[in-house]
């Protein structure tokens, strides 16, 4: 599916990219399976152009609003399944 992503007009056009890159990591995530390490190395770049907390939330329900996916609780489970020590990764 197409879904609006939130994002900021200033940033850069690779700073959108690699936000966009994670937003869909997110959904494909829910949707069917991403790699893990994928997923961990896009929401570190994510990070890097959001590193406000509150940006962070506010972005997230934008996406959940649009979406129905939750960043916060797709980065928790993700998380915790790599103690598993799981290649690919999707939300139960």
């Amino acid at each position: 599916m197409n879904y609006s992503y939130p994002l900021n007009e200033s940033w850069t056009t690779d700073e959108i990219i690699d936000v966009v890159n994670f937003l869909s990591l997110i959904e494909k995530a829910n949707e069917q399976s991403v790699k893990h390490d994928d997923l961990i190395f896009a929401y570190q770049c994510f990070k890097q152009i959001v590193p406000s907390k509150s940006e962070e939330k506010q972005i997230d329900k934008h996406f959940q609003q649009s979406t129905g996916y939750s960043i916060y609780r797709t980065m928790k489970q993700a998380r915790e399944s790599s103690l598993l020590g799981l290649g690919v990764f999707k939300m139960d």
